[in-house]
């Protein structure tokens, strides 16, 4: 693939998954196109369905789950709490319960092998940082990477906009919460 054409296709991956976090997954894919910079018709050069860019959306979150475990991993000997925690806070960042809700609609009985392979190592990946958290006595060893990424996707769930109003740190505070009731003894 040309440079130029993978970055297109990029930018579309991108406004998809901010697209879909703010407003789901229904949204028309003209939209989508529009926010791209690109006509619909090179949308679909690159994307033959909604679902195809579901998938690819997908592989985007998991990749920056991955590339997030392993910056926290690098850096959990040198400051245990402030990595574990920069970690935690990155996954908020990623809107997971919104992308979940999102793309749910586009799961598949059977995932693609990539979509698989993608998901496999993410876990892999979390769960070596969780071992690392957990020797450093910031996680109980009964939390599983599925587990975490699930209740950072719970926590980041939209609200709708009146409950977001009414408690609008909400999403801070129980990120704590999550911190903390995560530590061994808790």
């Amino acid at each position: 693939m040309r440079a130029d054409a993978a970055r297109r296709r990029q930018r579309i991956v991108h406004e998809a998954r901010r697209i879909f976090a703010a407003h789901g997954g229904a949204v028309a894919l003209e939209t989508i196109a529009e926010a791209s910079g690109v006509g619909i018709a090179t949308f679909y050069r690159n994307f033959e369905s909604r679902a195809a860019l579901a998938d690819e959306v997908a592989l985007s979150i998991l990749s920056d789950i991955q590339e997030a475990a392993a910056k926290a991993l690098a850096g959990i000997h040198d400051s245990p709490a402030g990595a574990w925690e920069s970690y935690v806070k990155r996954l908020v960042t990623m809107d997971l319960g919104a992308l979940t809700e999102a793309l749910s609609g586009f799961v598949r009985d059977e995932m693609s092998a990539q979509l698989r392979d993608a998901q496999a190592t993410t876990l892999i990946r979390v769960d070596q940082l969780l071992a690392a958290a957990h020797d450093a006595g910031l996680v109980r060893r009964d939390i599983s990477a599925l587990e975490l990424i699930i209740a950072i996707g719970m926590i980041t769930r939209p609200l709708p906009d009146m409950l977001h109003a009414a408690a609008p740190d909400l999403r801070e505070k129980l990120v704590e919460v999550f911190i903390r009731g995560v530590r061994p003894g808790t």
